[in-house]
């Protein structure tokens, strides 16, 4: 019962254990990787606003793992990201829309939209 509640106001320990072990991943990449990474890491934390803790994760792991090939095979960081870091990073993130807090108040919107229209979304389904 007390693990329960505290998991809620926390997050999940398990959860904590996998994105330390994440980090520790992307420690062991060469310097350029790591670098990049980071930064690609610390952008799609800001623009993301991802609020699933396991979206999240399969995200930054999906990162890391993509780095730890290239890094293995050799590819340059350029052939990662492109000639555009922002549009890789931002085309990237769009594989985990779900967990985006922004989602919940799109939602929000087109319910308070469809209140307001008194059609309750009937039109826009047509």
């Amino acid at each position: 019962m007390a693990a329960g509640w505290i998991e809620q106001l926390t997050g999940s320990l398990e959860q904590k254990k996998q994105y330390r072990q994440n980090k520790a991943r992307v420690e062991q990449l060469p310097a350029d990787y790591r670098a990049a990474a980071t930064a690609l890491e610390r952008y799609l934390m800001y623009f993301g606003a991802i609020t699933k803790g396991d979206v999240l994760l399969r995200m930054l792991g999906d990162l890391t793992d993509l780095f730890e090939q290239s890094a293995a095979d050799g590819t340059p960081i350029r052939d990662i990201v492109g000639d555009d870091p922002v549009e890789f990073a931002e085309t990237f993130m769009r594989n985990y829309t779900v967990g985006q807090w922004i989602n919940k108040e799109r939602e929000r919107l087109v319910k308070a939209i469809d209140a307001a229209a008194g059609d309750d979304g009937k039109e826009r389904e047509s």
